[in-house]
């Protein structure tokens, strides 16, 4: 007669063993989870390089003056939000002056040397005259009065040595209304050829604030185009009365 042997029956899983197999299912879930949101936020700012496209408008407060600025086009994230400040640092496109856009970050990137960026900085005036009305009293003195035609009317002096602006010219331009000058510095040689925008000219705006706006060499034949935006564009910015 055969003997049956029984065998002991499944042993009931452990609670804790399965506990901590669902605490670590839970925790590889979230892991996952966190490096494709990490992969989806680090996608997304290697896109805009640093930029923004949002065009949130922010209103900043500099000096007497308020100024509402889109978001896309504020240069300095750390800058992209409304708030007091003593300086604004903002980029544009050049001719349309907009902000950066998915559309046209081969231009804000400089990609394959693109130079279409025009670079605009708002701040608190610590002269009393603007670049056009400091060429009398000041730069006259120290260029040699000798030039060399440029673009569309553009005249350039180079500095005297001890005038402290090595390596720079000045490209001075007469107004239409012949009330005052185009007046621009400009880098020379191979610091020129460095530079995405290697001029530079600034004006009185709003109550007490100057605006130098740095463009690239080549605009300097749309002298006047540009000077009339850029004034214009500026002012656009401006909520206080000016």
């Amino acid at each position: 007669m055969e003997t049956t042997v029984l065998t002991d029956a499944p042993a009931a899983p452990n609670p804790r063993f399965m506990l901590r197999v669902f605490q670590v299912s839970v925790a590889l879930l979230l892991l996952s989870l966190g490096i494709a949101g990490a992969g989806h936020w680090l996608g997304g700012s290697m896109a805009t390089a640093g930029h923004s496209e949002s065009t949130q408008a922010h209103e900043i407060v500099l000096g007497n003056n308020v100024l509402t600025v889109p978001e896309n086009a504020i240069r300095f994230e750390a800058a992209r939000r409304s708030g007091v400040t003593q300086r604004l640092d903002l980029y544009l496109r050049w001719p349309d002056l907009q902000g950066y856009t998915r559309a046209t970050r081969d231009d804000f990137n400089h990609t394959d040397g693109a130079r279409r960026i025009v670079f605009l900085s708002f701040e608190e005036r610590m002269m009393s005259r603007d670049m056009s009305d400091r060429f009398e009293p000041i730069y006259a003195h120290v260029v040699d009065p000798q030039s060399f035609d440029g673009p569309n009317g553009i005249r350039f002096h180079g500095f005297t040595p001890e005038s402290g602006y090595q390596n720079e010219a000045l490209a001075v331009a007469d107004d239409p209304s012949g009330e005052r000058l185009f007046v621009a510095r400009c880098l020379s040689g191979p610091a020129a050829r460095e530079s995405l925008a290697p001029c530079e000219r600034d004006i009185a705006i709003g109550d007490e604030m100057s605006l130098t706006y740095r463009f690239p060499a080549e605009l300097l034949g749309e002298w006047q185009a540009l000077d009339m935006a850029i004034a214009a564009k500026a002012k656009s910015f401006l909520q206080t009365a000016h």
